[in-house]
Order: C-alpha cells, then structure tokens, then sequence
C-alpha cells in the first residue's frame, strides 16, 4: 500500500515511513483478518453469557485489612464469566486500534444481535415441555444421581431436569435486558474512549488508551448491568460490593495483560498495513458505516 498524502490529516501520525505501516484516517475497502476478529470477539461474547454469567464465585486474599470495603474478611465476589475478559480485552482493543470505530461498530451491532437470538433461543428453549424420562444429575441424599424414567421417577424425573436447566439457560428478563444494555453502551463508550485518546496521544502510548477505555467502558458496563440485573433481588451491599470488585478486576486484567496487547496489535497492523485514526469518524452508534462527521 502507497503511502497516504499530505491531504490524510493522519498522515502527520506515522512515526516510521520505512515500517510498512500506513497512518491513515482512511480505512482500506478490505481487511486481511477482520473477520476472523470479529468471528472470535463474538463467540467470547456469547460464552461468557453462557457459561460465566450465572455463577458467582471468590477469592481470599490473605492479609486483605479488616473491615476494608469491598471484601471486608478478605474474600472478593466476582462473576465467573471475567475468566473470559482477558481474551475479550485484547480483541476488544484490537478492533478500535487497528480498524476504528467504525469497524468496531459493526462488531458490537453484531455482538448485540447474537445476544439477542442467544436470549430468544433460550427462552424458546427452556419453553419446551420436558420429556418424563429426561436423565440428568439431580440432587438426593449421598451426592448425584441419574434420573431415569423408572416408576417412582417418571413424574418427577423430567420435572427435576426441567428445573436443573431453567437453573443454567433460564435467565430473568431482568438479567436478558441488563446483560444486553450493559453490553452495548460499555462497548460503545470504551470504542469511543479509546479512538478519542489515540487520535489524542498521536498514536503513542498505547497502554493509556486500552487501560483508560476499559476504566470507563467497564465502568459504564457495571453500573448499568449488577443493579438492573439484581437490585431487590440481591441485597444492596451485595450488588455494589459485586459491581465494584468486578470493575475493579477488569481493570487490573487489562494492566497485566498490556504487553500481549502491545504484541497482538503490532502483529495485526504490521499485517494490515495500516494504523487508522479515527479524525472524521461519524461517532453516533447509528451511523451508517463510512460516513463521516458533519
């Protein structure tokens, strides 16, 4: 790819002519590897909504000071499916890096979609009526055992499966609404935050923009997701101690996890050739790819 010409506004960012890596404000027809990045940020998405989302889970951290907010005897609450944000993270990042806003747009309209037929599905789903010999774990006296559909448990048996997988996929509307919500406005505030900052720091110190994103956007995702989800449900202290630990978390992730950041993001725009910078981006949710600020 030529390089840009002294009209791009962007081209003033690239700080290395000979590197092959053009700092443009203008996007290429088509990317090597979008796709695939976009086919991958999704499929985390919808993993951790499935298998993260309903567990709660702790930590002790020894040593942790008496009565110290938010873990007072030194256990932090957390939801499982942060074990999936530190591979979120770093595609998350690299979608708005490398391919800007409005590429990452894209993604998170996706995203939103796949969320929403996952939450349709599973309502549809969970609907069905179960079948009386339906076999699953079900809790009894001594630890797990297999439901079959004998005579003392063809009644019960497919009702207590029933139970068992409304327990896992049989999500709340509250949660369905707050999941999706939080999702949305956190991507689109830390896309926003991150674009602002790199056209901001020049395309420099990379490690400000995702660690500054993730701080707001995860913000946004929390604030909105634990008290829409589990206000009245769960006791106040719980849902503020459970949001600000999972904030707090997700921070720390994207700290520690920043030099495989750097490396990740300077393979992929060494591949694409390209370092976009978002000047004239239309920043709106619901612009239509391409178009620019007014």
């Amino acid at each position: 790819m030529e390089k840009t010409s002294p009209a791009d506004p962007a081209a003033a960012f690239d700080r290395d002519p000979t590197d092959g890596i053009v700092a443009t404000s203008r996007p290429p027809v088509t990317f090597r590897y979008y796709d695939l990045v976009m086919a991958a940020f999704v499929a985390i998405l919808l993993l951790s909504n499935i298998i993260g989302a309903a567990k709660l889970t702790y930590v002790d951290v020894p040593f942790w000071p008496e009565g110290w907010w938010p873990a007072a005897d030194g256990t932090f609450i957390y939801g499982a499916g942060i074990l999936f944000f530190p591979l979120g993270y770093v595609i998350g990042d690299v979608l708005t890096e490398i391919y800007g806003f409005a590429k990452a747009r894209r993604v998170i309209w996706v995203g939103t979609a796949a969320m929403l037929f996952l939450a349709f599905m599973s309502f549809v789903v969970t609907a069905l009526p179960p079948f009386a010999g339906w076999e699953c774990a079900a809790s009894g006296f001594g630890g797990p055992r297999p439901v079959t559909a004998t005579a003392d448990a063809a009644i019960s048996g497919g009702a207590i499966c029933q139970g068992t997988y409304e327990s896992v996929f049989g999500s709340t509307w509250r949660i369905v609404v707050a999941s999706i919500t939080a999702f949305w406005a956190g991507e689109f505030v830390n896309s926003f935050v991150m674009a602002k900052m790199k056209v901001w720091t020049k395309g420099r110190a990379l490690w400000t923009r995702t660690i500054g994103s993730t701080f707001v956007g995860q913000g946004v995702d929390s604030l909105i997701f634990y008290p829409v989800a589990f206000y009245g449900i769960w006791t106040t202290d719980a849902v503020l101690t459970v949001m600000v630990t999972n904030w707090a978390l997700k921070v720390v992730w994207e700290a520690v996890l920043t030099p495989v950041t750097y490396v990740v993001v300077g393979k992929l725009k060494a591949a694409e050739g390209v370092d976009l910078f978002d000047i004239d981006t239309n920043f709106s949710p619901f612009a239509k790819t391409g178009q620019t600020a007014s």
